[in-house]
């Protein structure tokens, strides 16, 4: 495992865009959208569409992926 982003191409509302992520940020990305029975196309454009203009897609998926796992280890906490 490498700490290097890894681009990858998303299709957002019908255009391409490429996205560089650390392969564990990606792998976690995927496993969520597998849980959730989504599409990580149509995860990755919720995402966008609910981001700060100021911030960077791949940030924002970074904070996403972040926030799910903090969610789901305080849910276990209690």
């Amino acid at each position: 495992m490498t700490g290097r982003p890894v681009k990858r191409s998303l299709t957002l509302q019908g255009h391409r865009t490429s996205v560089s992520l650390e392969d564990p940020f990606w792998q976690a990305f995927r496993a969520i959208a597998r849980a959730q029975g989504r599409p990580i196309n149509a995860l990755a454009a919720e995402i966008d569409a609910a981001r700060d203009p100021d911030t960077g897609l791949a940030s924002a998926i970074r904070v996403f992926v972040l926030a799910h796992y903090r969610d789901l280890a305080g849910r276990s906490g209690q």
